[in-house]
């Protein structure tokens, strides 16, 4: 396989380090991305040649169009686009600041959305390329304080089924990737924790002590997922999406199930609302 350029965001640690290194280790070149690009210089030294350091804040549009022009001034063109900025937020609806909210969305909807569009005309034009977009369980589950990170990432996952279909035709794919519980810094110093209110001590509260004691020691491993990851892409028939870690499987499997459930049960009533006759 002829070698890819990658366009990474948030390569200064977790999953986006570690795809980094998978494309990296596989012969690729990668245009890196972070808010400070200093933080990229040992990735830089790995491979000089083959690696671009970039200053990015993905919720900014003119360094959207700067970064891709770098891109394609560097190394032709991106021929993969990954998606993994962000970062962990817990607190219940009530609880969350409206700011926070925005920023939320921002980084981890309109962010990818606007990168996402930037790189296809490049894209339909070579006939070939991939949109991997870094998702969670939670894109397809929502528990009690994650409402403000999983709606992002409900928006993301939605938005990425209908670019899948509509770029298909064009040579272009589309993985979405849903991981659980992995040693990144979701739980770590990039959470945000929104004021907490005592009517939401018995709902929230317990996630909160959950993120609070799991940080260095989830049992997923970013480096396998980033193999993962890569793999998917590369296989003839690609899933759309991609769940990462037993816990994910386990967690999205039981929140379909459940909804097969319950639409058999209201499937009576759901029926009864059409005109007689």
């Amino acid at each position: 396989m002829a070698p890819r350029t990658w366009l990474i965001t948030g390569c200064s640690s977790g999953f986006g380090r570690q795809i980094a290194d998978v494309a990296l280790d596989r012969g690729d070149a990668v245009v890196a991305t972070a808010r400070r690009p200093q933080a990229l210089g040992d990735l830089v030294a790995l491979a000089p040649d083959r690696v671009l350091a970039v200053a990015l804040d993905v919720t900014s549009p003119a360094a959207i169009t700067a970064a891709v022009k770098e891109a394609e001034e560097r190394f032709g063109g991106v021929d993969v686009l990954v998606n993994n900025a962000g970062f962990g937020s817990v607190g219940a609806i009530e609880e969350v600041e409206p700011e926070h909210l925005r920023d939320v969305m921002e980084t981890m909807f309109f962010g990818p959305v606007a990168l996402t569009r930037a790189v296809l005309p490049g894209m339909r034009a070579r006939g070939t390329g991939a949109i991997v977009q870094m998702s969670s369980m939670g894109g397809q589950l929502s528990p009690p304080g994650f409402g403000a990170y999983c709606a992002a990432k409900f928006a993301l996952e939605a938005a990425s089924e209908s670019l899948a279909a509509e770029v298909a035709p064009l040579g272009l794919r589309v993985l979405i990737v849903e991981p659980g519980s992995f040693r990144t810094e979701f739980a770590g110093a990039r959470l945000h924790q929104s004021p907490s209110l005592p009517a939401y001590a018995d709902t929230v509260g317990p996630n909160r002590d959950f993120l609070d004691g799991q940080h260095g020691s989830q049992e997923g491993d970013p480096r396998l997922a980033a193999e993962a990851i890569a793999a998917a892409l590369d296989a003839d028939e690609p899933p759309l999406r991609l769940a990462l870690g037993g816990d994910a499987v386990a967690a999205i499997r039981g929140a379909l199930d459940a909804r097969l459930a319950e639409l058999a049960r209201w499937e009576e009533a759901s029926r009864a609302t059409a005109f007689a006759g």
